[in-house]
């Protein structure tokens, strides 16, 4: 028996366990966005402008994003299962899955490690940057960054493999993703 490797498995993809975990794929990236942003914007001397999203890992409130960092950990290494459940042995259903599977834990990890407190946020903490930084939050950038490389490698897998695909539609969002995904790169990597 053969299997067409450009398409994904039959039958698999109907499970609704599979679905729950593609789904909660879907919703980890907005889910992060918005809590952030949200606490970005209500929280007493946070800027967006100089602080990254990281530091609201800080303060009385500091459990909100550390949540918000497990729990979207937890839905990316959850859509990693979906997506190897669905796309293995087709081009992609390795990597793929493995690299969001890598942001998931990345993004787990970035919640256990805690940034060090900076440039004033929480306040009461000091302007500038700290001359040193803790382990944890050396870990923390060090784990957000690979989660972040993850990424933007997932990003090329998938774009690869929709480009083999002949659903221009999908073709078109792999490239939008990647390029989204860059210039999400582009930025500095404190920004995590």
């Amino acid at each position: 028996m053969t299997h067409d490797l450009s398409t994904p498995r039959t039958g698999v993809a109907g499970t609704s366990a599979t679905r729950a975990l593609l789904t909660g794929g879907v919703v980890a990236g907005p889910l992060f966005i918005v809590v952030g942003l949200l606490q970005a914007f209500t929280r007493e001397g946070f800027d967006l402008r100089r602080h990254p999203l990281s530091l609201l890992s800080n303060g009385d409130l500091g459990w909100i994003q550390v949540a918000t960092f497990v729990v979207t950990g937890l839905l990316f290494a959850g859509a990693a299962v979906g997506m190897r459940r669905v796309l293995h042995p087709g081009r992609g259903g390795t990597w793929g899955p493995l690299l969001v599977g890598a942001v998931g834990v990345g993004m787990i990890a970035a919640g256990v490690f805690v940034a060090d407190p900076a440039d004033g946020f929480p306040p009461g903490t000091p302007p500038g940057r700290p001359d040193t930084l803790s382990w944890h939050s050396g870990l923390h950038f060090l784990v957000a960054g690979v989660a972040y490389l993850s990424l933007i490698a997932a990003s090329f897998v998938f774009a690869r493999r929709f480009a083999g695909l002949a659903a221009a539609a999908l073709h078109g969002f792999g490239w939008v993703s990647l390029v989204a995904a860059q210039l999400r790169a582009g930025q500095p990597a404190a920004q995590g």
